[in-house]
């Protein structure tokens, strides 16, 4: 069965400025993908387990989609391995 299509994802496009530093709080294995905006950090569930970067993998997306960007546009700068990441957007 295929993973269910996200909805109700948050604009986040605002962010979508080259040079442009994201702080994220991410929540591995959430029982669901989900994402919210507090003004200053964006905070990240996703289902993904922290094994082998594959939740790196999911925020990546997510906050990619919410943003209206390519992926590849986004650079983990800090955080590899811990809840509190950083994200540059650089097109």
């Amino acid at each position: 069965m295929a993973k269910p299509k996200l909805r109700n994802l948050p604009d986040l496009a605002h962010l979508a400025r080259p040079g442009q530093s994201i702080p994220v709080r991410v929540t591995p294995k959430a029982a669901q993908d989900r994402i919210s905006f507090d003004g200053a950090t964006v905070h990240i569930g996703v289902t993904a387990a922290p094994e082998d970067g594959k939740a790196n993998q999911a925020v990546v997306k997510l906050l990619a989609r919410a943003m209206g960007a390519s992926p590849s546009a986004l650079t983990l700068k800090k955080g590899h391995t811990g809840r509190d990441k950083v994200f540059v957007y650089d097109p």
